[in-house]
């Protein structure tokens, strides 16, 4: 089938040769045009035969928007547009209306897998009516890794954004754990090849995952992360999990706290932990550290 690409940064461009190796037509914009296959949305629309898909993969919010906006002037009844970036559901559900006051269909799409995914795949979750997601399947069935698994149909319109957010949100645990066992390894002095123990655990234990492996291949780059500062950023979806969990009613302590511990990472002065050591100071007499 033809599919007509939007953003072929990092995941995009891989993205794109992930389905032109299985045998489909892409045509690619993006605003770099080093990389883009035409030089505007307009182009990209007039070169892909009726009835259309553009799968969008930019950044969540007003490039996602802006993105879509100009679609829905160029685009025709019965095409569809895809959105496979890390948007929130709620954002969804109002591009499936402004969409199908026109007649153009909307399927959203949680996308894993990272730079990883151009030769094992990615992992997708997708949401909309029945009709439309077969119109956009043999581009799912391009991108899945081999075997039985690695893509589901999740539901209705927002629900693969919402199935992606909240692998986000335990992806942020268990790096989280994984990070708290380290630093507690590294602390100790009986502990002497805190890298070897890590490697270990990649067999036979109820712990082993493509996360530890990661966290081995660091590591045999740098034994102690001695190049890296201890900061680590959010692109969102920890958030939105914990505001889902909060509208729900649903207890995330694990999800929540290691959403917390990327908020501690950016202080290179902690104000709670000022207050912390002034109480302590104040009714047990520990010593506190003074600014030099």
């Amino acid at each position: 089938m033809e599919l007509g690409l939007v953003g072929l940064g990092k995941m995009g461009g891989n993205m794109r040769e992930r389905i032109r190796r299985a045998g489909h037509t892409v045509i690619g914009y993006d605003r770099n045009p080093d990389v883009a296959d035409v030089h505007s949305l307009e182009e990209l629309v007039g070169k892909l035969k009726g009835p259309r898909v553009v799968w969008v993969m930019v950044p969540a919010g007003a490039a996602t928007q802006s993105t879509i906006d100009e679609l829905a002037e160029l685009l025709s009844p019965g095409d569809i547009v895809v959105d496979g970036g890390n948007s929130r559901w709620t954002d969804d559900e109002k591009h499936a209306v402004e969409l199908g006051i026109k007649g153009i269909g909307f399927v959203d799409c949680g996308v894993s897998g990272g730079v990883w995914g151009l030769e094992n795949g990615y992992a997708l979750m997708y949401g909309g009516d029945a009709d439309n997601v077969a119109k956009v399947q043999p581009v799912f069935d391009a991108l899945k890794p081999e075997g039985d698994f690695g893509s589901v149909h999740a539901g209705k319109v927002g629900a693969g954004h919402f199935a992606k957010m909240v692998h986000n949100g335990i992806e942020y645990a268990m790096m989280q754990a994984y990070a708290e066992g380290w630093e507690l390894l590294e602390k100790v002095d009986s502990v002497t090849d805190v890298r070897e123990v890590f490697r270990s655990w990649q067999e036979g234990t109820v712990i082993r995952s493509w996360l530890l492996d990661l966290a081995v291949n660091a590591l045999d780059d740098d034994e102690h992360l001695d190049k890296l500062r201890g900061f680590a950023a959010d692109s969102g979806e920890g958030r939105w999990t914990v505001e889902a969990a909060i509208d729900n009613a649903v207890p995330l302590p694990a999800i929540t706290a290691s959403l917390f511990a990327r908020f501690a990472s950016r202080q290179d002065d902690s104000p709670q932990m000022k207050m912390i050591a002034a109480l302590r100071n104040q009714f047990g007499g520990h010593a506190v550290e003074n600014k030099k």
